[in-house]
C-alpha cells in the first residue's frame, strides 16, 4: 500500500455556479473534502455576490483559490464553443481574473491557479491560438498563478512557454476515449455514476498513471490533481469517497500551488 510520501493529489472543485436567487450545488458540502477551488468569475456562472460568498466560503474551510473563467454564455453554461479572436479572449480572461482577484484580495486571501471552465477548457486543450491567449493573460496578471489542464494538452505547452507553472488534471467522473480526451458529453457513457468505479479510476490515475478508455484501451495519463464537478447533486457523496477511499490507500492530499506544480 503506498503511503502519503509516495503519491500525493489534489482534489479540484468547480464552484459558485449560480447567480442572482439561483443556487447550483452544495458548496460547503463538497469544500469539507477538496483541497483547491475553482470560483465561477461571472461569465458562465457567477455573480458579485455569489463570487463573494463563495470566496468567504473556500477561505473557511482552508481550500486555496482558483480562478474558474469561461466563455461569455450563461444560457450554456459556458458549454458551447465560441470563436473569440485571440486578443478577444486575452482580455476576457483578464477580466474575470480581475473580477475575482477583488473579492479574493478584499477577504485577505490570494489567488493560486487557474482553470478555464467547459467549451473554453476544451478549446484551448487543442486550438495552440486560444491556448496562448490564456497565458498571455494569466502571466501577464500574476506569474506565479498555477495554470491548469488536461496533461498533454495545448493548454499546458503554452503555460510551460509562457513560464507559468501548470497542473495535469485528470477526472474521476467521467470515462475517457483511446486518444486520452474525454468522452463527450452527449455519449450516454460519457459520466461515471458509480463512486466505487470513480475511486477506482482516481486511484489507477495516481498509482499508475493511466486509466481505461472507454473501449477498453489502456492510456498513459499523469495527473497532479482530480476535478469534482460542484454542479452535480451527487458532488459531496463524490469528494468524501475519493477523499476517504483514496485516504485509506494511502494517498496524501495537497493543493497543486507552490513547489508541487510542475516547472517549464
Amino acid at each position: 500500500m503506498p503511503t502519503d510520501t509516495d503519491y500525493c493529489i489534489d482534489l479540484n472543485v468547480d464552484i459558485g455556479e449560480g447567480f442572482g436567487p439561483w443556487r447550483l450545488g452544495q458548496d460547503a458540502a463538497v469544500l469539507e473534502w477538496v483541497t483547491s477551488a475553482n470560483i465561477a468569475c461571472g461569465c458562465h456562472a457567477g455573480d458579485p455576490d455569489v463570487m463573494a460568498e463563495t470566496v468567504q466560503l473556500a477561505l473557511a474551510h482552508g481550500v486555496a483559490l482558483g480562478a474558474h473563467p469561461s466563455l461569455p454564455d450563461r444560457q450554456g453554461f459556458g458549454r458551447r464553443t465560441m470563436g473569440l479572436a485571440p486578443k478577444e479572449l486575452e482580455h476576457l480572461v483578464l477580466y474575470q481574473l480581475g473580477a475575482l482577484e477583488a473579492f479574493v484580495r478584499t477577504a485577505g486571501g490570494h489567488l493560486a491557479h487557474v482553470k478555464p471552465h467547459g467549451a473554453l477548457y476544451h478549446q484551448a486543450a487543442a486550438d495552440p491560438e486560444q491556448a496562448q491567449a490564456i497565458a498571455t493573460a494569466v502571466r501577464a496578471f500574476d506569474p506565479s498563478l498555477i495554470l491548469i489542464g488536461p496533461p498533454g494538452s495545448a493548454l499546458l505547452h503554452a503555460a510551460a512557454a509562457a513560464g507559468l507553472g501548470y497542473a495535469c488534471e485528470g477526472f474521476a467522473d467521467r470515462r475517457y476515449e483511446p486518444d486520452g480526451t474525454l468522452t463527450p458529453r452527449r455519449h450516454p457513457q460519457s459520466l461515471i455514476q458509480d463512486p466505487a468505479e470513480a475511486l477506482s479510476q482516481a486511484l489507477r490515475l495516481i498509482v499508475h498513471g493511466e486509466v481505461i478508455a472507454r473501449d477498453g484501451t489502456l492510456v498513459k495519463l499523469h495527473v497532479d490533481t482530480l476535478c469534482i464537478h460542484g454542479d452535480s447533486p451527487q458532488a459531496p457523496a463524490y469528494a468524501r469517497a475519493l477523499r476517504q477511499g483514496l485516504g485509506a490507500q494511502g494517498i496524501g492530499f495537497r493543493p497543486v500551488a507552490g513547489p508541487r506544480a510542475r516547472r517549464p
